[in-house]
């Protein structure tokens, strides 16, 4: 790969996560495709640009957000202001290390992302990797899904490499069909996808990851990594095919963003070199490293991992 520029496209929200200590929260700046494009930016050498592509209002909080960006070296140069709606809020719950999420992000601005095909075309030329989500798509309406997709398309044309995480979440979308249908489209112009087992089986009643697989290879993908909450992880495709098992596994506190780090673990892996066994591992022990801590962004799970 030659170009080497990265750009993260989705909803950035303020995160509100448990301090640890009772009655207090923790205030954050966090998002799927954005927990993934901040590890991606500490995990890659300086000559990589991580940049990051949506929208948001002109208030305190999404300033903030844009200063964050800036702070953890993530290009927010196209990002789009909104003088009608803000960034969206969420605050996680927690039982036994799993999460629960409560969202505020009716008027989020993230859902006119794609309304400005000019912007989207520019922000995409000359990527190397461009990285989207099932939460990218179900925030927007119909025809921005539509324009994201056809930008997609157009700047795979040229080089770019388009991946995606299904990352199904039910209550953005009027249906469960049209979530589907629109995972699925999303496949057909996908390199790599980077789904979790647990998901595909309950909405598309998957038997087994090698079902996944195959599915989503019939769809257009090249290559497919099946996540499966630590257990084997089982990829096939252009780029290899094989189970990767005996994975290490750990008691979670958080399992906030643990798809979120492994696919930015594995991309950085790849792109460093590894083949994709060895890329699958490092970005396990990412993810394993990154539950044991509150919240979606843990830099010492970075830290300890390099």
């Amino acid at each position: 790969m030659t170009a080497t520029r990265i750009l993260s496209i989705g909803e950035a929200m303020v995160e509100l996560s448990a301090s640890g200590q009772a009655g207090l929260w923790r205030l954050g700046i966090a998002g799927d495709t954005l927990n993934t494009a901040w590890y991606l930016r500490r995990l890659l050498p300086a000559e990589w640009q991580v940049g990051y592509f949506s929208r948001v209002g002109l208030g305190e909080f999404s300033q903030k957000m844009i200063e964050f960006l800036d702070a953890e070296g993530i290009d927010s140069r196209h990002i789009g202001r909104d003088a009608q709606r803000e960034i969206a809020l969420y605050a996680i719950s927690l039982k036994d290390g799993e999460r629960s999420f409560t969202y505020w992000r009716d008027n989020s601005a993230a859902k006119r992302l794609a309304d400005d095909p000019a912007a989207l075309a520019q922000a995409l030329r000359g990527v190397g990797i461009a990285y989207f989500s099932g939460i990218t798509l179900g925030i927007l309406p119909e025809a921005g899904r539509g324009a994201l997709l056809e930008a997609l398309k157009t700047a795979q044309r040229t080089g770019t490499q388009v991946v995606f995480d299904p990352n199904l979440r039910p209550r953005l979308w009027p249906s469960t069909r049209v979530m589907c249908d629109a995972i699925e489209a999303a496949a057909e112009i996908s390199d790599l996808i980077l789904p979790s087992f647990d998901d595909e089986e309950t909405f598309f009643g998957d038997l087994n990851p090698e079902a996944t697989i195959a599915r989503y290879l019939a769809r257009g993908a090249r290559q497919v990594v099946v996540k499966a909450g630590g257990k084997a992880v089982h990829f096939r495709g252009a780029d290899g095919a094989g189970v990767v098992d005996g994975l290490e596994l750990a008691v979670p506190v958080d399992t906030t963003s643990a798809g979120d780090s492994f696919n930015a673990g594995y991309l950085a892996a790849r792109i460093g070199g590894h083949d994709v066994a060895g890329a699958i591992r490092q970005a396990h022990e990412l993810s394993r490293r990154v539950i044991g801590h509150h919240g979606a962004l843990v830099a010492e799970a970075v830290t300890a991992s390099t």
